[in-house]
């Protein structure tokens, strides 16, 4: 093989071979970021070349999350905790929390890091200042990788098909209600927030009204932002209206509060689709509050996000699927 030269990464990162030999020698005096173009340059030709002690977490690698209190979000950011942890020193997984009710700093935060960062993973809202920031970000030339929710269609997505989860939901409701006449409601954050959300629900909606034979009729979805008091006041007013209702869709992070609620309703047992699976969930499933619960696998959308961007770094250099990450049907008997 060709040896590599200091000539050959000064021509891959697109700087001049004495500013190479600057960093991989550790003299000091270069730009952060363009430390950063030699270092991915070095790893790319595989020039064998040991970097310096001081380019100890060069790459930076930020993942900007939501709502840390929710089992979701928790198993999400250890997850990323975990492999940032095996993980080659000069790359470092840097996770912030935004606020995702303050669409303005969230977009803002975006726009503005305090930091540089090399690349970004992030759950943003489908709101336009945020979208418009999260574009932006991508046009700097740094890989973007939307993961949970993707509002921003044309930038790179990791997670589950929503719109395929909704139809599931629908699809184990309608059949395993087959022969009982009623009707079914649903629950999600807010029409707009997320788009993930909306395509659940478009999901569940569609799968329906293709399927409008089965004396079942959808007949309400109701906006409760994942607060635990709308949830329940939205839900005991729906059962109130809908007397015949015999299956409920909690297509957000909802779960504490919609249990409250049909735990109250045992002389008309509601068929429950949710997603996520923590101890909550586990426990309704056995308790036979809860029919089916979708997981998300967030510990794979993490692995899957860090691994396009390492790829879109040029710092690994194998096949990352596109497709959607699977979602995982729990029931009461593989719970």
């Amino acid at each position: 093989m060709t040896k590599i030269t200091l000539r050959d990464v000064a021509r891959e990162a697109g700087v001049g071979t004495a500013t190479v030999e600057r960093v991989v020698n550790g003299r000091g005096g270069v730009r952060p970021d363009t430390v950063e173009k030699v270092f991915l340059a070095v790893r790319k030709l595989n020039y064998r070349h040991v970097m310096p002690e001081a380019h100890r977490g060069l790459v930076r690698i930020e993942v900007v999350l939501v709502r840390p209190e929710t089992n979701f979000y928790s198993r999400m950011n250890q997850a990323f905790e975990r492999i940032a942890a095996l993980l080659d020193h000069s790359i470092v997984v840097h996770r912030t929390f935004a606020r995702e009710n303050d669409p303005a700093d969230f977009a803002h935060y975006i726009a503005k890091p305090k930091n540089r960062r090399s690349s970004l993973i992030v759950v943003a809202p489908d709101h336009p200042d945020v979208v418009t920031s999260v574009r932006q970000a991508a046009a700097l030339g740094i890989p973007v990788i939307q993961i949970m929710t993707r509002p921003a269609p044309e930038l790179p997505y990791v997670g589950i098909d929503n719109y395929a989860a909704g139809r599931t939901a629908a699809y184990y409701m309608s059949r395993m209600q087959a022969g009982k006449a009623g009707s079914f409601v649903a629950l999600c954050h807010s029409g707009g927030a997320y788009e993930n959300h909306r395509e659940r629900i478009r999901g569940f909606s569609e799968y329906l009204a293709e399927h409008a034979d089965g004396g079942h009729a959808f007949v309400e979805v109701m906006f409760d932002f994942d607060d635990e008091h709308n949830t329940i006041e939205l839900l005991r007013n729906a059962l109130r209206r809908h007397p015949n209702v015999i299956g409920v869709y909690s297509a957000g992070g909802d779960n504490v509060a919609v249990a409250s609620v049909l735990k109250n309703q045992r002389t008309r047992m509601a068929f429950w689709v949710g997603h996520e699976l923590s101890d909550q969930t586990r426990s309704y499933l056995r308790e036979g509050i809860m029919s089916v619960v979708l997981d998300q696998v967030p510990e794979i959308q993490a692995r899957r996000s860090i691994d396009l961007t390492l790829k879109a770094l040029g710092l690994i250099d194998v096949d990352v699927s596109t497709e959607p990450v699977r979602f995982l049907t729990v029931t009461p008997e593989n719970v």
